[in-house]
């Protein structure tokens, strides 16, 4: 079993935490750059293991970058840590730059997640002898600060608009029952809206789950339909 990290927003966030989402999916890069027009995988290559996607005719292959059925991902994320910042000298820049000394655990308190909302008395600027609580970067969050951990229970590579009514609900839309129910213009019992705070809310999970995409990558880029990763997960004990 290995460990992979991935990052996720706050809605994102929210949605594995209330248990309705057991599924992302990611731009497979290896196939949209080699323009391939069809992907089969997993299998082994002897001696590398398995894991493997490629094409057909096996000239292209590659790994899938978040694991394999019972891997682990951990979960990154949007955080605040207690600590302090300080200049260092960097050899290949040549220059000092600002560089965060996490405190957190040594001052004996627990980190804080921004997807929660919490009420932490942020410093207002860099420097300065006494540490404070400061906003981070999902991409900065050490493993020590994971609260989420997911293990795989599939992967595959398949094309964008293969997602599924089941699917699009499984990638953690915000479902509203009977809210249409008294409309001028009823919708099912069921409407879905693809992120909160979002002005719209749909019929059709597909269809919120594509104003999503869209969102996140840009106009048109439901339609362009690109080869995905599709990563299936469960929840467990960190």
């Amino acid at each position: 079993m290995k460990e992979h990290a991935i990052l996720f927003s706050a809605p994102m966030i929210r949605a594995l935490l209330d248990g309705t989402k057991s599924q992302t999916r990611r731009i497979c890069k290896h196939a949209v750059d080699n323009n391939l027009t069809a992907v089969i995988g997993p299998f082994d290559i002897p001696g590398a293991g398995g894991g493997w996607f490629g094409d057909e005719e096996g000239e292209v292959q590659f790994l899938g970058p978040y694991g394999q059925p019972g891997d682990r991902l951990w979960v990154r994320e949007t955080f605040y840590a207690y600590g302090r910042w300080e200049t260092r000298f960097s050899a290949k820049k040549k220059r000092d730059e600002w560089h965060f000394v996490d405190m957190t655990l040594a001052c004996d308190r627990r980190y804080q997640y921004a997807a929660d909302n919490p009420d932490v008395p942020l410093a207002k600027a860099r420097g300065g002898a006494l540490p404070g609580w400061y906003t981070r970067p999902a991409i900065f969050m050490p493993r020590a600060a994971c609260r989420i951990l997911l293990e795989i229970t599939g992967v595959r590579v398949e094309r964008l608009n293969e997602c599924s009514a089941a699917d699009a609900r499984a990638e953690g839309l915000i479902s509203y029952e009977h809210f249409w129910r008294d409309s001028e213009y009823p919708l099912p019992d069921i409407a879905y809206e693809p992120f909160q705070g979002s002005p719209f809310r749909y019929s059709d999970p597909v269809a919120a789950y594509a104003a999503l995409w869209e969102s996140i990558n840009g106009a048109g880029s439901w339609s362009a339909n690109p080869w995905v990763w599709r990563v299936e997960f469960s929840r467990v004990s960190n």
